[in-house]
């Protein structure tokens, strides 16, 4: 399989390391924004209201989706996809997920984006854009409103993408579903960035399938990079991810700590 080239993951690779050493007021900050150029990617979890989806699975496919917009052919060099992607991951990567179902899911479906199942959960990553244009059949969709509680699904398999959420930060499924997502973006340009695209082509093939685990609190203190990210996803192959701040948690925590096999 030829691998892409996601040159809007280059942008993400390059700013990893930077972004977790800023100060954590610095970064809630968005002087430096035009309110009316903020973009986001909707991510939309199907929650049928007499099936709801575990919260891990739908969590991992909210995770494998968000990358699978990013790495979809369609958004290489000349894509169709391309102007969109790269635009939203060279300012600051934000999501928002919503929860759909019936009728609001098929409406959704037929927006660009891609759509992942785990385990019989579903996701759906939309295409970035502007939040002032957002599609109307997302904007409608409810962004609170609905949680799942925790689950327990039991050791995670030891060939994928473990994404560990933070123990002592309870968020809800919508938050950590933006969060995840970030953790995937972020394994995948970090994987391009060392040169391991035939491992991202691999994954990709697989169909992108991660793990998503609440960590306990001495996992999280045995993987936590630190002031070493470089060296934690050198010698470990961690990367975390630092919440700006804007929703739920504190500027600069980081909620996730993910692992690649």
């Amino acid at each position: 399989m030829t691998p892409v080239t996601p040159t809007a993951l280059d942008h993400l690779a390059a700013r990893y390391a930077t972004w977790l050493a800023l100060p954590a007021p610095a970064t809630v900050d968005v002087s430096d924004e035009d309110p009316e150029q903020v973009r986001a990617m909707p991510v939309v979890l199907r929650v049928e209201r007499a099936e709801p989806p575990a919260r891990s699975a739908v969590l991992a496919a909210a995770a494998s989706a968000a990358v699978a917009v990013c790495l979809d052919p369609r958004a290489e060099p000349g894509g169709e996809w391309h102007d969109a992607v790269d635009t939203w991951v060279r300012g600051r990567i934000r999501k928002v997920s919503r929860r759909a179902r019936g009728a609001q899911w098929a409406a959704v479906g037929e927006l660009p984006g891609r759509t992942i199942t785990c385990d019989g959960a579903q996701a759906r990553a939309l295409l970035p854009g502007r939040v002032v244009d957002v599609p109307r059949e997302v904007a409608k969709l409810q962004i609170s409103g609905t949680d799942l509680p925790d689950d327990e699904p039991g050791p995670p398999p030891p060939d994928v993408p473990v994404l560990w959420l933070n123990p002592t930060v309870p968020m809800t499924v919508g938050k950590a579903a933006a969060q995840v997502g970030h953790a995937t973006m972020i394994l995948a340009a970090l994987l391009y960035a060392d040169g391991e695209h035939g491992a991202v082509a691999d994954w990709t093939a697989a169909g992108l399938p991660c793990a998503v685990r609440r960590a306990d609190e001495a996992r999280w203190a045995r993987l936590h990079p630190g002031d070493s990210p470089e060296r934690a996803w050198r010698k470990h192959r961690v990367a975390a991810v630092r919440d700006a701040g804007f929703t739920e948690v504190a500027p600069g925590t980081v909620t996730v700590l993910a692992t690649w096999p």
